[in-house]
């Protein structure tokens, strides 16, 4: 199992509910894929679940040496959580061609968070 990179984020928890206040469906229909929303609507935390998935979506594309930029998707990387197991990515569209561009061919993620803040850390592995 060879590395091919990490990346790690931490998000402040208020700045993700701000932007769903302000934005609301938008904001969330951008960032977020239906499934995600789906899952963090349904618990108890939701601004804090929103916020792990972004930390998330950030720590695998710094964990490809990438940031986010025009031209990517967030909806590209969709990180997928069952109750007892790890998340687990999957990426499409650029993002997929950057994974592939690096030589990545899976990613360990790891998420946390508590009222305050959300963090993730990513690793892409050949």
């Amino acid at each position: 199992m060879e590395i091919v990179g990490l990346g790690t984020q931490i998000v402040e928890c208020t700045r993700v509910a701000k932007l769903i206040d302000r934005h609301g469906e938008t904001f969330l229909a951008q960032v977020y894929t239906d499934g995600e929303i789906q899952f963090c609507n349904g618990r108890t935390h939701v601004n804090e679940h929103y916020t792990a998935i972004w930390a998330a979506k950030e720590a695998v594309l710094r964990s490809l040496g990438a940031k986010w930029h025009r031209g990517l998707n967030w909806t590209e990387i969709e990180i997928a959580c069952e109750k007892g197991q790890a998340p687990v990515v999957g990426v499409a569209g650029a993002t997929d061609e950057l994974m592939v561009e690096r030589g990545a061919g899976r990613f360990l993620l790891s998420m946390a968070h508590c009222r305050a803040f959300a963090t993730a850390t990513c690793l892409a592995l050949r």
